[in-house]
């Protein structure tokens, strides 16, 4: 396992935005997955202020992100489509064609046609992924199977009120998400797993010492052969002697 910690805040998100834009300029054609959530928002910035001022062929890259909400529509602007396409893909001037992202309507059938795309990309070069509080990584919630693949799941449920309560709809409409698996994100051929703060401690300890199961669906990242594991300060409070 690959340890790197940020000594604050503001450095760990420019760790992770040379990240993504280290993978564009090695390999041109990449396909890169991100993840959207508080810890992301700044180093999307970051990219897209460098390469605002420093621009780069972006042409031939390919972005998407791990996850999306279903049953929403595009213009709620929670949606990961949404987040994305305003935080960087279109900043970088990623062709349209090259921003992969499911349908917020979606079937099993939009699953297969999602991981479809990215296989036929050539699969995923890098994977950007969020840790969740409970051990998440992108809809996968604890339980979930080891050998998953693209699929339909459920939100957690404290996120999923939030997300009513912001869009209005009722108890009586079905939301949920359409997510890579984790079998699918562990053939990625690379993986950053970014957390920082405080309130993410605890659970980065649990993830990286603790055993894999799939209970803690990140925990399986201690047996991917490329995974990076980029802390800021706080959240490396208790494992600090890893690096």
């Amino acid at each position: 396992m690959k340890i790197t910690i940020a000594k604050d805040e503001h450095t760990f998100d420019v760790m992770a935005a040379w990240r993504i834009i280290g993978q564009m300029l090695s390999k041109p054609d990449s396909v890169i997955g991100l993840s959207t959530g508080q810890t992301t928002k700044n180093m999307h910035a970051i990219v897209s202020d460098i390469y605002k001022q420093y621009p780069f062929d972006t042409s031939k890259v390919t972005l998407f992100n791990v996850d999306e909400l279903t049953n929403l529509p595009r213009s709620y602007a929670g949606c990961c489509y949404t987040m994305i396409a305003e935080q960087i893909a279109r900043t970088l001037n990623i062709p349209e064609e090259r921003f992969i992202m499911p349908d917020t309507v979606a079937e099993e059938s939009e699953c297969r046609k999602f991981q479809a795309a990215l296989e036929a990309r050539g699969g995923i070069d890098l994977q950007m992924l969020g840790l969740g509080k409970n051990g998440h990584i992108g809809i996968n919630q604890p339980g979930s199977p080891f050998g998953c693949e693209t699929r339909l799941t459920e939100m957690d449920p404290e996120f999923e009120a939030r997300v009513r309560q912001e869009t209005g709809v009722g108890p009586d409409h079905k939301l949920g998400g359409l997510t890579l698996g984790v079998r699918t994100i562990m053939h990625s051929r690379r993986i950053v797993l970014i957390a920082k703060g405080e309130n993410k401690a605890k659970m980065v300890e649990t993830m990286l010492k603790g055993p894999v199961t799939e209970d803690i669906p990140a925990s399986v990242l201690q047996l991917h052969p490329n995974c990076e594991f980029l802390l800021d300060a706080d959240a490396a409070r208790y494992v600090a002697d890893m690096a």
